[in-house]
């Protein structure tokens, strides 16, 4: 039988990285694949900025608390479409600060405070169950 510590004690997740940023080249081929960090790096990060040269693109592992806050606290900044727009975003899930999948008929919409609040509560509830 699994122990409780044992199902928490391994969660790993990869995500795509590259530490500085690309222009218009978003990292989502297998050379910026990485393993994160065992249990302490929980989240992928992707950070988008878009400028009058191009679109920056930064994309890493991060704690799930690190990752939350920045990106609430850059909120504000975030408006897709935009010159010196800088919006990031934080998933758990392999693999998913890749390439968003293409919506039909929808521009990119501005995430919402409470979206993010949503996130870090289930966060919480999820780590005091381990």
């Amino acid at each position: 039988m699994v122990s409780k510590t044992d199902q928490c004690s391994a969660l790993q997740i990869q995500c795509y990285q590259c530490e500085e940023f690309q222009l218009n080249n978003d990292c989502s081929s297998p050379e910026f694949i990485v393993n994160c960090t065992v249990n302490v790096q929980d989240m992928c990060q992707k950070e988008v900025m878009e400028q009058s040269s191009g679109i920056l693109y930064r994309k890493s592992c991060a704690s799930s608390a690190a990752c939350l806050m920045t990106s609430a606290g850059y909120q504000t900044f975030c408006t897709p479409g935009k010159i010196n727009s800088v919006c990031i975003s934080c998933c758990n899930t392999p693999l998913c600060n890749g390439p968003r999948p293409k919506k039909r008929g929808s521009s990119g919409n501005k995430p919402m405070a409470g979206v993010v609040t949503t996130i870090l509560i289930v966060y919480l509830l999820f780590s005091f169950h381990c």
